[in-house]
């Protein structure tokens, strides 16, 4: 059987989320384990795998709309163990990064995250209802448009970052590499580099797709008093991660069809600001933790 081949039950399973740019690494998931390679301050690269938990094997993985919530879960527990692990490598300090440090952290980011996309427009929405006095679908519409500057300004922004700007490059490098592998190409970087940095399975798509999803949802919803307005989008937020999944599950087996093609153009767009052109370096690492994970998943 080809990798190839073999690859297939990852992506059918979980398709959405397949890899992780980060501090100087990248981190790759298939359906048994995960790999991490980082640059080391001397210019080796340095892995560490681990085998995917149960959770991962599990029949909720596919109920449709409940599946989607374990892409959320997949980014808290897999991201703070990549980003723990590439952190301590790069540390000057003798005294490595505690994880459940990493995790709070992670977890105060996260919440900052909900209160700055989602209820600080929720707010402005109700100002302009009880304040400008606009009718209820309008300002829910205006509260989603907004939300959706909001993202894309904040992507733009923190792309000028010097240390972002490697993260989005190596972004770039998981995405060609995956890009290759799934075109059956040699993984090398001369070969690698010579596809697209944008993938459709991308998280940066599925951030995309919630906050235009939330704007056809919460435009449905009437006037609200403010309270229940801000539950309801919290509420609410498993549901559009859930449907976010679904969506984007769907078009990327759908994109043979140049028909399907324009449902996917907008997330592919957004990657162009969240991606940069790797260099051999970049992807050195990227193929590199590909083929650690492959390695593990074959003699799993």
């Amino acid at each position: 059987m080809s990798l190839k081949k073999q690859a297939e039950p990852a992506t059918d399973r979980l398709p959405i989320y397949g890899g992780q740019a980060v501090l100087e690494g990248v981190m790759m998931r298939g359906s048994q384990s995960c790999a991490v390679a980082v640059r080391g301050t001397d210019g080796s690269i340095i892995f560490r795998e681990e085998p995917l938990g149960a959770l991962y094997r599990s029949r909720l993985t596919r109920i449709p709309f409940i599946r989607g919530l374990f892409i959320l879960w997949d980014a808290l527990v897999l991201g703070v163990s990549a980003l723990t692990f590439s952190a301590n490598t790069l540390a000057d300090e003798e005294e490595p990064i505690d994880p459940k440090s990493m995790t709070l952290t992670l977890i105060l980011s996260l919440s900052l995250g909900i209160a700055f996309f989602f209820l600080l427009p929720t707010g402005v929405s109700y100002l302009l209802e009880t304040v400008l006095g606009w009718n209820s679908s309008w300002a829910n519409l205006a509260e989603g448009v907004f939300r959706l500057l909001l993202l894309v300004g904040y992507i733009w922004v923190i792309g000028f970052v010097g240390d972002i700007k490697r993260v989005y490059g190596y972004h770039g490098a998981e995405h060609k590499t995956i890009n290759a592998f799934e075109a059956g190409a040699q993984l090398t970087p001369e070969s690698v580099s010579n596809f697209p940095r944008e993938h459709p399975r991308c998280g940066t798509a599925f951030l995309l797709t919630v906050v235009v999803f939330s704007i056809v949802l919460f435009s449905l919803l009437g006037p609200l008093p403010l309270l229940i307005k801000l539950l309801s989008r919290l509420v609410l937020l498993p549901v559009l991660a859930g449907l976010a999944y679904e969506y984007m599950r769907l078009t990327s087996r759908l994109l043979h069809f140049r028909w399907a093609r324009p449902l996917v153009a907008p997330n592919l767009w957004l990657q162009r600001l969240t991606t940069r052109e790797p260099d051999d370096s970049m992807l050195e690492v990227a193929i590199a933790a590909f083929n650690r994970m492959r390695a593990s998943e074959i003699q799993g």
